[in-house]
């Protein structure tokens, strides 16, 4: 019997599409999705479950300054690495985990340094490459956000990449963007604070519940989840159910923070907007888009499994969708990697209401457009075709 009709309620299950059952029976999917995988059916533990582990070596972790933080924190990852490691090979399973975790549960771990380290980021504020310095306990950072996390829905969202049907889908308020298309506007940009204040430990208990009731993943989206991060890793430390962890980000993040959700993400959903910067800052108001971004992709497809969104925009084929294949095809593992060449663009948000302001987005994006990105990605030896919804 197959994970999913094990563990899928009857009433999602005869409403997954076909894809997201056979998926699995394609061989080039499962093995650049092998760790996500190996997580997901309750094989081995999910990162953040290993670095509840990994001993750090120091009591009184708030008595540390930020820079011996991130200097341990490196230290202490390579132990993590060499148990992804074995984890990988399959020669540290969930229940060899479980049995170490018993022993263990009194130890300052990894994961209590990587939640001290994000605090310090989060006062005065620099999980973002905005860099605002602001303390949002006193005003609005540039994520339109004060301290506190804001879910505004949480559910088993069908709609996702076929490999990760059904997703724990959790949607956070605010982001550090300002796309004048998107599509999420009124939790990222109008009413980022309408939606409801959770704890640590409650969003812990959302990312359960969604769990023992079938997702195959707890997916982290907005808006973007960086603002809310705070909240998030420090969830970790009250959940112990074993579930893969999938940043859905526009991976701004500061290089520090990267890194440390290296230490809890089992997939990367990255968002790969645009291909250079004049773009980025015309349509979402961000600096110095294209270094950071693709930084962070190379960090990250280093230490996780890693399926990349492009949404192809209308008009933007040769100044942002081929720069952007070319980038992936020349820098990322191309057979460890796979790709969604998304078509669902429509104008929304600012450009609905002020198409003249952006005529060439001011349209759906045509079908031939779509086509030429994906011969191109083909071109490249971009594998996208398995993942597509």
């Amino acid at each position: 019997m197959l994970f999913f009709e094990r563990f899928v309620p009857e009433h999602i299950w005869q409403r997954l599409r076909p894809d997201a059952i056979y998926v699995w029976e394609n061989e080039e999917v499962r093995k650049r999705l092998k760790w996500y995988y190996l997580v997901m059916v309750d094989r081995v533990p999910a990162r953040f479950l290993l670095a509840k582990i990994v001993e750090v070596g120091e009591k009184e972790l708030e008595k540390l300054d930020e820079k011996t933080l991130l200097d341990l924190r490196e230290k202490s990852a390579k132990e993590h690495r060499g148990l992804v490691d074995k984890a990988l090979k399959e020669q540290y399973l969930l229940e060899d985990y479980i049995v170490d975790r018993r022993g263990l549960r009194d130890i300052v771990s990894l994961l209590d340094l990587d939640v001290e380290i994000i605090k310090r980021m989060f006062k005065p504020c620099r999980l973002c490459e905005r860099r605002c310095l602001v303390d949002r306990s006193k005003r609005l950072g540039a994520c339109r956000l004060d301290e506190k996390t804001y879910v505004h829905s949480w559910f088993h969202h069908l709609g996702e990449e076929a490999p990760l049907v059904p997703s724990g889908t959790i949607f956070y308020g605010g982001c550090n963007f300002t796309c004048v298309f998107c599509q999420n506007y009124d939790i990222s940009q109008k009413y980022p604070r309408s939606g409801d204040i959770v704890t640590p430990r409650e969003l812990a208990r959302i990312q359960h519940e969604l769990r023992v009731m079938g997702a195959r993943n707890i997916n982290h989206v907005g808006g973007e989840p960086t603002p809310s991060l705070h909240t998030i890793i420090e969830s970790f430390k009250y959940l112990d159910t074993n579930v893969p962890q999938i940043w859905n980000s526009n991976m701004y993040m500061t290089e520090p923070v990267t890194r440390v959700l290296t230490d809890v993400i089992d997939l990367w959903l990255p968002d790969f907007k645009y291909g250079n910067d004049k773009c980025a800052f015309r349509l979402s108001s961000v600096r110095s888009y294209f270094s950071i971004v693709s930084r962070n992709h190379v960090i990250a497809a280093k230490e996780g499994d890693m399926i990349i969104r492009h949404l192809v925009l209308p008009g933007h084929v040769d100044c942002c969708s081929k720069p952007i294949m070319r980038w992936i095809a020349n820098n990322l593992p191309r057979d460890r990697i796979l790709v969604n060449i998304m078509d669902q663009y429509r104008p929304e948000n600012l450009v609905a209401r002020y198409p003249k302001r952006w005529p060439e987005l001011a349209r759906p994006v045509y079908r031939d457009e779509v086509e030429e990105v994906m011969a191109y990605a083909a071109k490249l030896g971009i594998l996208y075709e398995p993942v597509s919804r």
